[in-house]
Parts: structure tokens; C-alpha cells; sequence
């Protein structure tokens, strides 16, 4: 199968493009705009289907294969959608149990998008016999370049908790459990007098009395990501079977802030990874954010190139402060993005809508026109891609990777924990950070993953852990391994490993842990190498590790609070409380030098960061280094080769301009 958009050119440049919102005229002009700016991929007709598909069983492509003409005239290649991604009016008329129902029994309605449920029959088989009409009918034209099934997949509505969704959840949890008896062992249904008799007593885990029963929560969200799986699957199958040479995909939205799905089992699933990426315009690091979904998209596409199919010109329309973005900032994203690995940058939008919920959504063409700062950008990148075009199938250098896991995620997600202050992504992103300011680039992996190849291996909160083999095998072979606490609580079913705290990594770190001691709002404990802590401290033993550092106050004073043990050829260490901002970099920058990682370029001092990517060129090895400085000062790189996007040679140095790009192909000196 084929693995990326078909006869696209170097660079993917593009966006979401929406002609069914504007008369002939306009989409004319389009197609002159797009060439100007380099543009040769666009995704079609992602919310058209109450355009294509006018009533029941009728459809209407004129219009779109007039649109698919045009494009393909222009040279212009089409990841072309299913447009399942929001249900017609017609259907959820016709249908309304196609609609989506909340945990408190609020059935949603039409009119905004995504009013589905995911396990609704109808739903699905409207949208396959789609998504077989468009590909039959589309399957030989000139500008298929890729499928792009549905869009976003869980953004709204992640979990159903309708009568349909109860009655797949019991399927699904008699194919996991087997019997009554192994989902009451699973669920501990012996507390609270929840043992169940039948299997239709089970339900979601709708609205209730107090908090709900954490084996049924972490199991309705594995169920809830495999349902709305099984709908790309559904899709992404017929699309196969009737163009088996075009490669399909969906947008994942791998970010901070969203948790519905594990892109783990999903990225397995598509012939590409794609995905959805938006920076927080009051973020001060929102370079850094957008750092971390980039390594974790390159992650979920095994470390192979990846497509970001959307961000932003400039403002958004759905933050509580819509802030443009500054000059330079379009340029700046859309070059890291490459630098941690996608072959191509696509926005959302290509036109600026006028009418509808997103009309103050950016997009490449602004409601000014093409005399605006944005398109003057728009132009200048899509020129300098084409410039670059070699580093597309190169891939990315890391020594150091993190471990993210989706159910350790949506476990420490719930109630019931011993501080409400914790929060996952919130800690992956601080360990994160503090090697991004380390100037080190990060492959995040998932558990049991292969750590072999890597220096350094960092384990944030991975809650629920099963089997610590993989962690085993990498440090009996000399890797370097941190631990952070809240890390193998747990079992994958949610009971509590026995004999003291970190539990399942218990011997690996050489601790006992016999009582957590979550800190009070805002309080702070020192550690006698002058750090500190907050939100979390725990009473440690050390079992063989050496302590690093101790409790100066707070309720544990003279407990260990960071460990470090030697474990076959390899080093263990375990951080036991929410180290500060300064305590974690240094800690880190500790374990890099331990552990002989080297920064790509030198620490990511004044917000200039540094990626390496390697391919080959001409039968040879190339590598190319990628420096985008996010400062207010122009900095110099130790560098030598020759700076693509200027055409500059870099003998031995090269300075990146405050706010600039460059982009080195390298030579040996």
C-alpha cells in the first residue's frame, strides 16, 4: 500500500479547501492564487455532505468534479474526503437515535458537527455507502492524490453513552473479559455492592450518585477509542477494495489537551499519520507545545514522515482571545513542524469563510485578500519549500525517548486520586520541556516499545503497568532509565499493586514507597540541594538506590525525594515529588550527561532549537539541520554546508536571525 499522497511534488503545501462556499468565479481565482503560492496538495470536501448527498440515496457530484477538474488542470493534487465528518439534516431527521446522547441522558442535536453516535448502525452504514460512491466515482481521476476519512475523529463527542452504545459495550466487554466473573475481578465489583448477575445490568458509566467505578471508566474509554475505529476501518476498507493504490488516512488531533482516542492502536491503522495541530495564542511557549505534538506525531508514524494537515495562518475563532499571530510566526511553525518530521504543512483554511461558525478562522487567503502580511508570508514559505524539497523522506535524529501512555492518561484522568492538582499531560509536557531546553530532540514511544536504540529513556507517570520487562531488558543492556512518581500504581486493570509504591517498578528503582503525601494549594517543600517541590511528595526508602537528594521541610524532612540505583549495566532513577522548573532541568541535565547525550545544536537558549533530519540525495548519505529561532536575538549555530533557503554557504557557523529560519545541508569538515 502505499504510503504517501500520490504525486505530490517535494514539500506538501496547502490547506482545507472549501470551494462549495463560494460561486465559480471566486474558485477560479483560487486555483491562480494557490500556483502563485506554491500550493500542490488541498483536502476536498470535508464537511460536504449534505452538498453531495442531497437526500436519501441521491447524490450530486457536479459540482465537485467540476472543482476536481479545475484543480488538476492547475496541477493541484486532492486528498480527497469522505465528508462523514457531520451527518446531513436529512438523516438526523429521518433518524434522530443517529444522534449522540451525554453521560447525564442529554440527547444532542443537529447544527453544529459530529452529531453521532459512534455505534449507530444507521450512521455507519450511511456514511460507508459515501465514502464506496465517492471512490467509485472518483477512483480514476487524474488529482486523487490520498483519502481523508471523516475529520477529527472524537473531538466532540468521544464517548456515546446511548442505549446502542450499552449494547456495544457489553459486546465489546464480553470479548475483553469473557465472563461476568472476570469483568466483577476486573471492575472489583465487590466494593460498593456493584457485583453484577447479568450482563444487562452493565451500562456506560452514565451520571451517578458519586464517583463511578474506575475499572468501568478506563475500560468504557478503550471501548469508546476502538468504536470510533471501527468506523474509520469500516471506511477505510471500501476505499481500499475500490481504489487499492491511494493511501488513506484521518486527522488526529495528538496535542496536549485531547485524550479521546489512543493514537497508538489508530496510527497502526493508516497508511499515513496526519494530524491537527493549533498553537495557544496566549501560550508563552507555545513553540515548545507545538515541539511536543510534532515528536509525538513522529512517534505514532514510527518515526517516518508525517503530515500535518492543519494549523493556522494566524488567529483562530475558538480561544477565549482569538490573538493574531505576530510576522514571522506563520514561517516559524510551519518550519518546526518540518524539522521534527513532516514532509508537508497543510492550514485550515485555504479561503477565509464569510458566513458560518469559523468565519474569523484565519486561512492562507484572509478576508483582505491577498494584499495582507498573511498571504505575503503564505508566498515567501511556499517559495522556500520548494527550495528544500530534498529533505522530504529524511527522518529525524533522537537519542532520548519518553514514554506516553493513552490509559495511564484517561486512569489519572478520573476521580478519586490522591491530589486533584496532577495532571497528565501537564507532567509528560514538564519533563518534555526540560529536554527541549536541553536542546535535545525526543522520540516519544509507548509502553513495551523496543528502548534499545536509545541513551536515555524517560517514564512520566505511566500509571498503569502491567508487565516492567521491556524497562528490565533496557537497563540489564546498559540503558539509563528516569522514573517518575505516579508511575506502576497500578495494573492495566486499575488494582493497586501490593507491597509499597512505585509498585510494578518497585525493585527495578531500589524503593519502597509506604505513603504518598500530596502537598496543600500552594505549598512548596525545599530539597537540600537547594530545589523545591509542589504538588507532590511521597515517604520513600531507599532499597538499595542512592539518594540524590532529601526533604529540607515540609512533612517528610530527611526522606529521600530523588534516587538514583544501578541496575544490571544500567542507571535508575526515581524522582518521588513535582520537582520545580529548575529542579527538573537540572535534574535532566544531569541524566543527559550521565547518560552521554549531547544537545543537536547547544541548549535551546533564547528559544532557538535545533533539529537534525537525514536521508540520502544522489545515492549518498545528507543530513539537514533545521534551526528555528523562536528569540528576540539572532544567534549563531556551529554549522557547515550550504543554507537552502538563501543559498548561503555556512562555513562553520551560521547565525538564525531573531525570529528566523534556517535550514543547512551539511557537509563533513
Amino acid at each position: 500500500m502505499t504510503t504517501w499522497p500520490t504525486g505530490v511534488r517535494g514539500v506538501a503545501w496547502g490547506a482545507d479547501y472549501n470551494p462549495e462556499q463560494w460561486p465559480e468565479d471566486v474558485q477560479v481565482e483560487d486555483v491562480e492564487l494557490m500556483r502563485r503560492a506554491g500550493v500542490n496538495l488541498v483536502s476536498v470536501a470535508i464537511f460536504s455532505w449534505a452538498l453531495l448527498e442531497v437526500e436519501d440515496g441521491r447524490y450530486e457530484f457536479g459540482w465537485l468534479d467540476r472543482v476536481l477538474d479545475r484543480l488538476h488542470d492547475g496541477g493541484i493534487r486532492v486528498d480527497l474526503a469522505t465528508a462523514t465528518a457531520s451527518p446531513p439534516p436529512w438523516l438526523t431527521a429521518a433518524h434522530p437515535e443517529v444522534l449522540p446522547v451525554t453521560a447525564d441522558g442529554v440527547r444532542l442535536s443537529h447544527g453544529s458537527r459530529q452529531a453521532y453516535c459512534p455505534s449507530s448502525p444507521v450512521y455507519r452504514a450511511k456514511a460507508v455507502a459515501l465514502a464506496r460512491a465517492l471512490a467509485e466515482r472518483y477512483r480514476d481521476h487524474p488529482a486523487l492524490s490520498a483519502w481523508h476519512v471523516n475529520n477529527e475523529y472524537g473531538c466532540h463527542v468521544s464517548r456515546c453513552y446511548c442505549d446502542r452504545c450499552a449494547e456495544a459495550f457489553r459486546t465489546w466487554l464480553r470479548d475483553r473479559h469473557g465472563s461476568l466473573d472476570a469483568l466483577n475481578e476486573a471492575w472489583g465489583t465487590a466494593f460498593w455492592s456493584q457485583h453484577y448477575t447479568a450482563w444487562d445490568q452493565v451500562l456506560p458509566p452514565r451520571a451517578t450518585p458519586s464517583f463511578g467505578n474506575p475499572g468501568q471508566l478506563l475500560d468504557f474509554d478503550r471501548f469508546g477509542s476502538d468504536a470510533l475505529l471501527a468506523l474509520f476501518t469500516a471506511e477505510r476498507d471500501v476505499l481500499h477494495e475500490v481504489t487499492p493504490g491511494v493511501p488513506v488516512t484521518t486527522n488526529f488531533m495528538a496535542i496536549r489537551h485531547f485524550s479521546g482516542l489512543d493514537y497508538w492502536r489508530w496510527a497502526a491503522e493508516v497508511d499515513f499519520v496526519s494530524n491537527d495541530h493549533y498553537t495557544g495564542a496566549e501560550d508563552p511557549e507555545r513553540h515548545v507545545d507545538l515541539a511536543w505534538s510534532a515528536d509525538l506525531v513522529r512517534g505514532l508514524a514510527g518515526g517516518r514522515p508525517w503530515l500535518l494537515m492543519e494549523h493556522s495562518t494566524s488567529a483562530v475563532n475558538w480561544q477565549p482571545r482569538n490573538v493574531a499571530k505576530l510576522p514571522g510566526e506563520l514561517r516559524r511553525n510551519s518550519f518546526a513542524h518540518l524539522a521534527h518530521g513532516a514532509d508537508g504543512t497543510l492550514f485550515f483554511q485555504w479561503r477565509q469563510s464569510r458566513a458560518g461558525a469559523e468565519r474569523y478562522h484565519s486561512a492562507m487567503v484572509p478576508h483582505a485578500g491577498a494584499d495582507t502580511k498573511v498571504f505575503r508570508e503564505v508566498e515567501q514559505v511556499g517559495a522556500e519549500y520548494g527550495r528544500i524539497a530534498d529533505i522530504v523522506g529524511s527522518t529525524v535524529d533522537a537519542s532520548v525517548a519518553v514514554v506516553l501512555d493513552y490509559e495511564s492518561w484517561w486512569a489519572l484522568d478520573r476521580p478519586g486520586h490522591p491530589t486533584a492538582d496532577f495532571r497528565y499531560q501537564e507532567h509528560v509536557f514538564a519533563y518534555y520541556r526540560a529536554l527541549w531546553r536541553a536542546g535535545v530532540t525526543v522520540d516519544f514511544v509507548p509502553p513495551g516499545a523496543d528502548l534499545s536504540g536509545y541513551r536515555l529513556v524517560v517514564v512520566p507517570a505511566l500509571y498503569a503497568v502491567d508487565d516492567v520487562t521491556p524497562y528490565e531488558r533496557y537497563l540489564e543492556g546498559g540503558g539509563n532509565l528516569l522514573v517518575s512518581y505516579l508511575s506502576g500504581i497500578t495494573d492495566t486493570r486499575g488494582h493497586v499493586h501490593l507491597g509499597g509504591y512505585p509498585g510494578a517498578f518497585r525493585e527495578l528503582l531500589g524503593v519502597r514507597t509506604e505513603e504518598f503525601h500530596p502537598l496543600r494549594t500552594g505549598q512548596s517543600v525545599r530539597l537540600d540541594d537547594g530545589t523545591s517541590a509542589t504538588v507532590w511528595t511521597e515517604h520513600v526508602h531507599a532499597d538499595g538506590a542512592k539518594v540524590l537528594a532529601s526533604y529540607a521541610d515540609g512533612p517528610l524532612p530527611g526522606v529521600p525525594a530523588v534516587t538514583r540505583n544501578d541496575r544490571g549495566e544500567g542507571v535508575a532513577w526515581y524522582v518521588a515529588c513535582g520537582l520545580d522548573g529548575d529542579g527538573l532541568d537540572r535534574l535532566v541535565a544531569t541524566a543527559l550527561a550521565d547518560s552521554g547525550v549531547e544537545p543537536t545544536g547547544g541548549p535551546a537558549n533564547g528559544g532557538v532549537e535545533v533539529v537534525r533530519r537525514r536521508g540520502g540525495a544522489a545515492g549518498s548519505a545528507v543530513s539537514w539541520l533545521v534551526a528555528v529561532n523562536h528569540g528576540d536575538g539572532d544567534a549563531e549555530l556551529p554549522a557547515a554546508g550550504v543554507e537552502l533557503l538563501s543559498g548561503a554557504r555556512a562555513s562553520g557557523r551560521v547565525v538564525v536571525p531573531a525570529g528566523g529560519v534556517v535550514v543547512v545541508r551539511e557537509e563533513e569538515v
